[in-house]
């Protein structure tokens, strides 16, 4: 798949309640687990920052067997890829407008979903019960900012896409 052109991005600068009047003014739906997500101080406002974000597989950051988180951020940093913001995936789904439809309508089935981006970022808890981040997904022609958790040994499949910053010029 050949990667999408980089999106500039501005991250922050909304209280939790206008993010989610966003998110539903553009027929955003969200699972539980971004719903906890949101609700976490993270996302208390802050000065906007803006960023490029990128979009690559695990195969093109080096992993062609696939990767854990740790493995999948550790690799993205050689490669001079950095993390997100906590707070990026709500901005980055009301940017997204034109993400593809996933190839099918499965929204949980214990594996990362196809046609989904996960937005790398810095887990915000080390409880694996609490969401390690959002991911990204189109199904049935709605878009959907769903949170995940996975522990540090699951591992992803070289075909798996995530969105980083281009560090800043």
């Amino acid at each position: 798949m050949e990667n999408p052109e980089p999106i500039q991005l501005s991250v922050g600068g909304a209280t939790r309640t206008e993010l989610r009047a966003a998110l539903q003014s553009h027929g955003v739906l969200l699972n539980a687990h971004a719903e906890t997500l949101l609700d976490h101080e993270a996302f208390d406002v802050r000065e906007p920052v803006e960023l490029t974000i990128v979009e690559r597989s695990v195969g093109e950051l080096g992993l062609g067997d696939g990767g854990t988180l740790p493995e999948v951020y550790a690799a993205a940093q050689q490669q001079g890829l950095s993390l997100c913001p906590p707070d990026t995936g709500p901005y980055l789904r009301l940017a997204m407008r034109s993400q593809p439809n996933a190839p099918d309508s499965v929204l949980s089935a214990g594996r990362s979903p196809t046609g989904s981006i996960k937005v790398a970022a810095a887990p915000l808890s080390a409880d694996v019960e609490f969401p390690k981040g959002f991911y990204l997904r189109v199904v049935d022609g709605v878009p959907w900012l769903r949170g995940y958790r996975c522990d540090d040994e699951y591992r992803y499949s070289a075909e798996d896409r995530f969105a980083f910053t281009l560090p800043p010029l």
